[in-house]
């Protein structure tokens, strides 16, 4: 039995259909297929049900799954004890991340990490729609909100604080809210679908509602409407720092509360079977948060 066939079998229950673990594995549909079909003839049973649109276990495929994750966590494991720390890694990682914390945080920490492994391929996926990671066959998303996708497994790298901040001609227009009900009075520039923000008020967390007369589905388009005077954001300290230092935007302070913090999450489509390229990064990318 090939570990190789057994890998397929296992990839296209969990994403649910043969072209999605083809893409996860890098192989070509044809090849997937003939894998699948050569361990169904080996085992002497069908593993699955397909269709055009979808594929799922048969009972006997049931029966077999977990012992398939077995045998594949098996070889991982074995893999990764034969690896000394910091050797070099292989294949082909497809991160995603948004559009902001790619550019300014992935992208600058990805290539010493290829250079340290030059026989490793990677896409960085950036978007600030929220992606289907089984389904794409994303190895690792980071994603900076709270988590909604139960069927996912993530990891927190780092907290994500966030500032109030707002443009000096904003300020010297409109006056600075004192507290976290003045925000009503202001125009706050928020992502679209957002309704409210949530405070800290003490350990306390509340929701403020808000509004304003821009929104965007991307932060750094809320901060180039921040900037130029068009009201109050809140946006992420790793993001807006450099804006605060240079002086383009101030810090806004409320006396009663402070943004809540996020968490940068690493997520996973699945607990199993998480790769050694996939945790490496995901390591050096929390050392790179953490620092």
């Amino acid at each position: 039995m090939k570990l190789e066939d057994v890998e397929v079998f296992v990839e296209a229950v969990q994403v649910g259909s043969l072209a999605g673990a083809a893409r996860r594995l890098s192989l070509s549909a044809m090849a997937a297929s003939r894998s699948l079909s050569n361990l169904e003839t080996e085992l002497g049973v069908r593993l699955v049900h397909r269709t055009t649109r979808a594929l799922s276990p048969t009972s006997d495929g049931e029966t077999f799954l977990p012992h398939a994750v077995a045998l594949l966590e098996g070889r991982a494991n074995a893999l990764a004890d034969l690896r000394p720390q910091g050797s070099a890694l292989t294949g082909h990682l497809r991160i995603t991340t948004s559009a902001a914390f790619g550019r300014k945080v992935v992208a600058p920490m990805l290539p010493a990490f290829m250079l340290q492994h030059p026989a490793l391929r990677v896409d960085l996926i950036t978007t600030d729609e929220q992606v289907d990671i089984v389904a794409q066959g994303i190895d690792v998303a980071i994603r900076i909100a709270p988590l909604r996708d139960n069927r996912l497994v993530a990891r927190r790298l780092a907290d994500n604080p966030r500032v109030l901040c707002a443009a000096p001609s904003y300020v010297s227009a409109h006056g600075s809210p004192k507290s976290m009900a003045d925000l009503s009075s202001h125009s706050c520039l928020a992502t679209i679908g957002t309704s409210h923000w949530s405070f800290l008020c003490g350990e306390k967390s509340v929701r403020q509602k808000v509004a304003g007369r821009f929104c965007a589905s991307s932060i750094e388009a809320i901060y180039e409407a921040c900037a130029a005077g068009l009201g109050i954001a809140n946006l992420s300290r790793w993001y807006v720092q450099p804006f605060l230092e240079a002086g383009l935007v101030k810090q806004v302070d409320l006396e009663d509360a402070e943004p809540e913090p996020l968490g940068i999450w690493a997520v996973y489509p699945t607990s199993r079977l998480v790769p050694l390229k996939v945790r490496m990064f995901v390591e050096t990318l929390a050392l790179q948060l953490n620092r």
